[in-house]
């Protein structure tokens, strides 16, 4: 038989598992604080026991970057995501180009954050195809030291490493989740069975 109720309301989570630059924090389900409902955040820095920065991914805004910065060309309008409540009046870009956009700062194999800002403005009204390959943000997510080590004891975030570079600057919102999630075994299965709004079941 089945039991319905631990496939759903299980939510034990690994907590021994360390998280570094470029781990996924996965939001717990029943996690409704406002920035962070649903959130897949890329770790940027991390030190045990320290404090850590983080982007939120998946977390699209009603901004352009054509709202925000006049010398956007483009005429696709290429989305803003909250990266986070910290510093929401700065520009963050993560991409998967490396050394085409100089001075740039590796979290991991594949990914990286900010560089060159003309040359990064170059590419976009060049017109090459960013989706999947550079990626917007107002804003990031900040932890002092030992906040976010208590927030994986007390299970708020799950610890995963990044499926496929090449999906990572690509979804949003809970489809965006739900993608992680089903990466992430069975152990995890319950989750997706979780409506957003709890009470429209």
């Amino acid at each position: 038989m089945i039991d319905f109720e631990s496939l759903l309301f299980n939510i034990d989570i690994n907590a021994r598992r360390i998280p570094r630059p470029g781990s996924l924090l996965v939001a717990e389900p029943f996690l409704r604080e406002r920035y962070f409902h649903h959130a897949v955040i890329c770790l940027v820095d991390y030190e045990p026991r320290g404090s850590a920065m983080g982007i939120v991914l998946n977390s699209r805004t009603s901004y352009t970057l054509q709202d925000l910065l006049p010398a956007v060309k483009s005429g696709r309008p290429i989305p803003i995501y909250c990266g986070g409540p910290m510093s929401c009046d700065r520009l963050y870009f993560m991409h998967t180009l490396g050394d085409l956009i100089p001075n740039s700062r590796r979290v991991c194999d594949g990914l990286w954050i900010g560089g060159d800002f003309d040359t990064m403005l170059s590419i976009v009204n060049d017109g090459y195809l960013l989706d999947g390959h550079i990626r917007f943000f107002l804003g990031y997510s900040g932890w002092d030291a030992d906040q976010l080590d208590g927030e994986l004891l007390k299970s708020v975030w799950a610890v995963t490493d990044i499926p496929s570079i090449d999906e990572l600057l690509s979804g949003e919102e809970d489809s965006y989740w739900h993608r992680i999630v089903r990466t992430m075994g069975a152990h995890y299965r319950g989750w997706l069975y979780h409506p957003r709004n709890p009470h429209s079941n």
